[in-house]
Formats: structure tokens, sequence, C-alpha cells
């Protein structure tokens, strides 16, 4: 919004300084969500942040994006310039002069004006060579005589420009007061520097007198004289390299054409002091690197300083976007650089970026194992269910021909929701909604008196409720990770998990991984698995796990979900041992049959998820389905989440 005079009123538009105020926050639970997916699927979690802070959001620009629009600059600069504008320009200007000249001797008979032909025909063919023949030439061509004057002026201005940023803008019509003033404050900033190389006490007020006297030179505005030093390093080096990346005859000629800026030699001089000192006292710049140029767009010793301090800050910020330094952090980036670089879009992506970074971190999304590694927290593991859930529930309510069969009869534990009243329903009020709604309508049609009307009625929703014991069994054998199946088995068991813990809670859920070997895991160590190339699909050891989980709750109703894309091939030994075989043994078949029967004498049934359409797991999965009056369900993989948990919900009202 922008205000214009008084009485003139407002404007609104797009917001321009700095980051958008009215921008929504940095959406915390659809990065998480990525995050979680990440992970889910092998990756660490410092790893999955990395990866989306890279990939970047729906309405935020990655790091990935910003570092390729940063080689695109750079790319863009080197493609389109090339270093020799001052040379050209210079070229020009002579060419300029001497037509000029020519033309004014060419009419005049005297023998004078024949030996200044001469003269000038007798010039180096050199350009700095020609330049430095004609510092005694005495002009009789005023254009002449202005343009060779512009040469000088054009190197000084060139020079300092290269050095001192601005300054060929500032110096636009330089007098010869001006170029003693800077004679002046470069002779008093080497002495400057000078003292402070051999740390002189009184540095600071050295400093504070030379900025007294010279500070119109450095809009920089430092504050010490370690801050000087940067700043003028910085640019002497990207002059340098510039230097650098021109031929060693061009480097030669702009050597001499120095020795001429503002017909004064003293300019260069200072300037090879200074670029001596700064290299000195800064030898961690960059003097030696070049790059290479192959554009049209010729540019000057000022602007192509630039250029080279516009190619090291794009290096810079590559790095820093890369965060693949020790200890990297978004916080490091430098703003005002990507800004200046790719506009001030690139700064509010960057901005929202590190925003999310540390508002994950802020809000204990992650924390360390005893280990050390960095893991999801509780509180994460909790959106994460709540967002499985959800995805879950959708899909649930999406089939045809579902209703709900939920319970609410008097003997049913109240879920803490209320709903209307119908025509029918046994259950009991819920007296403060009832009153409530009563109050606002009342209220709403203006009368003062309080009614009862039916249509105000809710009751108190309740179900009917009794704890079970839960075991999931899911397979995390290799297969499961080839054929796409990973990621799909963590959402259902995170998924399960979440509706457990906060719908029933009194249930106790038993969380079963088997591979060649089978083990109960909690679920943070379920979601950061791995998966591993390992043989072996060991069902009667996961079974034997859920029996013992079943017998420490014999008052709980049996519930055992079973997940699985292959027949059983390993079992367990007496000793421990975990026997693989493929096909597979025909004690294995026996032993995990045996499990299913003890399962069966505790009262419960096991459902079999069955993933993939392999004929032999088929047969295998309808055989412990009769053996124990079982079922099976075939899903396909984006329907497991969904057929676990109504599975559980059809058992558990059963």
């Amino acid at each position: 919004m922008t205000q214009f005079p008084e009485g003139e009123g407002y404007a609104y538009g797009p917001w321009h300084d700095g980051p958008d105020p009215l921008a929504p926050p940095a959406d915390l639970r659809d990065a998480l969500d990525e995050i979680g997916r990440e992970v889910m699927a092998g990756s660490s979690p410092r790893s999955a942040l990395e990866e989306l802070l890279r990939r970047g959001t729906e309405r935020t620009a990655g790091l990935d994006e910003l570092s390729r629009r940063l080689w695109q600059r750079r790319s863009e600069i080197q493609r389109r310039h090339r270093l020799d504008g001052t040379l050209q320009e210079v070229q020009q200007l002579l060419s300029e002069a001497l037509t000029a000249e020519r033309r004014e001797l060419f009419p005049d008979p005297d023998d004078d004006a024949r030996f200044r032909e001469a003269q000038l025909d007798a010039l180096p063919p050199g350009t700095a060579a020609a330049v430095r023949e004609l510092n005694e030439y005495d002009w009789r061509s005023s254009e002449g005589r202005e343009k060779y004057g512009k040469i000088r002026d054009l190197l000084g201005r060139e020079l300092l420009d290269s050095r001192f940023q601005g300054m060929k803008e500032a110096l636009q019509n330089a007098g010869p007061e001006d170029v003693e003033q800077i004679n002046r404050m470069l002779g008093d900033l080497n002495a400057l520097l000078a003292a402070h190389a051999q740390g002189a006490d009184d540095i600071e007020e050295r400093f504070a007198g030379f900025m007294n006297r010279h500070g119109e030179f450095f809009p920089e505005n430092p504050r010490t004289v370690e801050e000087l030093i940067d700043v003028l390093a910085a640019r002497a080096a990207a002059a340098q390299r510039m230097m650098n990346s021109m031929s060693a005859e061009q480097r030669a000629e702009l050597a001499e054409l120095s020795r001429q800026a503002f017909g004064d030699p003293r300019l260069a001089q200072q300037l090879s002091a200074l670029d001596a000192q700064l290299q000195s006292l800064r030898p961690g710049e960059d003097w030696t690197s070049s790059e290479r140029f192959r554009g049209q767009d010729p540019l000057g010793l000022g602007e192509g300083a630039q250029a080279m301090a516009d190619l090291a800050e794009l290096d810079g910020l590559a790095e820093q976007l890369g965060q693949s330094y020790p200890g990297a952090r978004l916080e490091d980036i430098d703003l005002e650089a990507l800004e200046r670089q790719l506009g001030p879009d690139a700064g509010v992506d960057a901005r929202r970026l590190s925003e999310l970074e540390r508002e994950l971190r802020r809000q204990g999304l992650f924390e360390r194992a005893a280990d050390g590694a960095l893991r999801l927290s509780p509180k994460a593991l909790r959106r994460l269910g709540e967002t499985a859930l959800s995805d879950i529930v959708n899909a649930l309510r999406g089939k045809t021909g579902d209703r709900e069969t939920e319970s609410a009869g008097a003997a049913g534990e109240p879920t803490g929701a209320g709903r209307p009243w119908r025509f029918g329903d046994m259950q009991p009020w819920d007296v403060p909604r009832t009153v409530r709604n009563a109050v606002l309508r009342s209220t709403s049609l203006g009368s003062r008196e309080v009614t009862l009307e039916v249509e105000d009625v809710e009751v108190v929703e309740t179900e009917h409720r009794s704890r079970a014991a839960v075991a999931l069994l899911v397979d995390t054998s290799w297969s499961m990770v080839q054929e796409g199946r990973w990621l799909p088995m963590k959402r259902t068991a995170l998924a399960l998990h979440q509706l457990i813990s906060t719908r029933f809670r009194n249930d106790a859920l038993q969380l079963i991984t088997f591979g060649r070997h089978a083990m109960p895991v909690d679920l943070p160590e379920l979601i950061g698995l791995e998966g591993t190339w390992e043989q072996g699909t060991n069902a009667h050891h996961a079974l034997l796990l859920a029996g013992r989980h079943l017998r420490r709750h014999p008052d709980a109703q049996p519930v055992v979900l079973m997940v699985t894309d292959g027949e059983p091939t390993a079992h367990l030994e007496p000793d421990g041992e975990a026997v693989f075989d493929y096909p597979p043994d025909p004690r294995t078949i026996h032993k995990t049959l045996s499990e299913v029967d003890r399962i069966a004498k505790l009262g419960a049934s096991v459902t079999v998820f069955r993933l993939g359409d392999d004929p032999r797991l088929e047969a295998f999965v309808d055989l412990i389905a009769r053996r124990c009056g079982g079922r099976v369900v075939a899903p396909d993989v984006d329907g497991l989440g969904a057929a676990v948990v109504n599975d559980y919900l059809r058992t558990r009202r059963r």
C-alpha cells in the first residue's frame, strides 16, 4: 500500500519493500508430509529436510531453482560481454582526434603544417605508444585537443572506477583540483594502510581522521580500518582478475595507458602501491584466477571490475545455496547479494525457505536419537499420522454403499461428539449443546424468552467399545522395496497407530516387522527403517511374536493383521537361528501353519493383506484364512491403508 500526500488517499498494489507482511506463514503441515514421505521411503530426516529445501514448495522456489538461476545469470554475463571496452573507446577517441587534426592541417600550405602531418604519420602503431607520443604535441584543432583530453580523462575515471565503484560518474567533469584531491586521498590511504600493517597504536584515530577528510569517496561507510580494507581488497582483486582475463597485449596496452590518466603519472603509481598493500593485507582474496568472456558488448575497466565482482558474488551465493559445507544453515545466505543478482523475488523465496527450516526445528519436529542421529519427534509422527489417517478416512467415505455403523446405545462410551436428534434415537441428550442451540435460535429471532424446539436437541454420540490387542505384522523383505510397497506399508502402520492412539486408546497395538527375522518395533523405528537386501520372509517368527503379544492381554479382543507380498521362505529354529530356503522348505510351511493354529486357539482370526498376484502366495494365504477362520484382502498398493484400517474397525465392531 502506498500513501500519497495528505488528502490524496491510498493506492494498493504489490508489496515490494521486503517480504510481503500479509503472505501466509510457512506451511509446516505440507512440508512435514513431504519430509515424512522421504523418511518413510528410506531417507534420513536430515536428508529429507535438505531435499525439501532443495526442491522447494508449491509457492516457494527451492535452493536448486535459485542455484539454476544463479548459474544462468553467470553464464549470461560471460556470453554477453567482453573486457576491451576502455581500449576500444580510447582507440575511437584517438582516431577522432587525429582525423580532426588532419582536417585542420590539410588546407594550410605552410611547412609547419606539413611537419605536423609528418609527426602524425610517424606515430607508433600501438594505441598506448601513440597516446604517449602525443603528450607533448601542440594541437592546432580544438576538436582534436578536446578528444585527446577526453582520453586522459577517460583513463583516469576508468582506473579509479575499477578500484572505487561509482567514481566514473562522480568524476564526469573532473578538473585539476579534483585530480589533486584524489591524489591526496590515495596518498593518505596508502599511509593509513602502511600504519595499520606496522601495528600503529593510534590506528583508530588515524582511520577516523582519514574518513573525516575523504569519506565522500567511500559510500560503503566502513566503520573500521578492517572493513575499509575488506571493501578495497574485494574491488582490487576483482580488477586484478579482470586484467588476468585479458590477453597479454591488452594488459600491456592498459598498463602503458594508465600512466596517461588525467595527464598525471602519480595516479597510476598510487594505485599500484595500493594494490600491493591490499594484496599483502588480504592474501586470501582471489588475485590469480581469470574468466572467459565471449560476448560482443564491450565493458570498460570499471564495468569489467564490477562484472568480475558479480561473478565472484554469484559463486559465493552458489556455495551458500549448495549448503554442502559443515554446519551450513539457510541463515548463511546473503539475502542482499541474492536480491542484487536475482531480484527481490529470489530474496523472498530464500527468506521463506529459511523460515520453514527454522520453524521445523523450533517446533520440535526433530529430535536426537540415543545414537546421535536426527529423527522425527513424536510430535512430528503424530502430525504425519493425522495426515495418513485423514487420507484413509476420506478414501473410506468415498466408497459407495458404505454407511455409518457406530452403535450409540446406552451401554456405549461417549465419543466426545454430538449430533442432532433424529426420530427413533435412544441416546441421552447433550444438555449444554441443546440449551446453547435454543439460546442462539431464540436470540436470532429477537425473542427475549428462550424456548426449546425439537430442532435444538442434540444427543451424545456413543459407540460400543471393547479393548483389543492388535498385532500388525508388516513384511520388510527386499521385494517390498523393489516393488514400490515400502512407503504404503509405512503409511498404513502410521495411520493405524494414529487411529488407535487417539480413538481407541485402551487398545494395545504391537508393530512387528519380518524379513529374515521378525522383531517388535516402535513407530519411530519403523518409520525410519531403511530397506536392506536380505532374503527371507519369516512369517513364522512374526506370528510367534504376535501370539506372545495376544497372550499378554488375555482380556482383550485379539486382532492379527498381516501385510505381505511373498510366501514364507524362512522359519525360526529352537536355537533362534533363522533358516532360509527357496522354494519354501516343508518345515517352514509346517511351522508357519502351526503358529496360525496357536493363534486361532486364542480366538483370533488372521486377516492377510496380499500384495501382488503370485499364485503360490495366493494359495498359501488362502490356506491361512481357512485354518483360522480369517480372510484374505488383496488391495492395490494405494488402497492398502484403507483396507487395513477398515478391517481393523470391522473386526473391532464385530
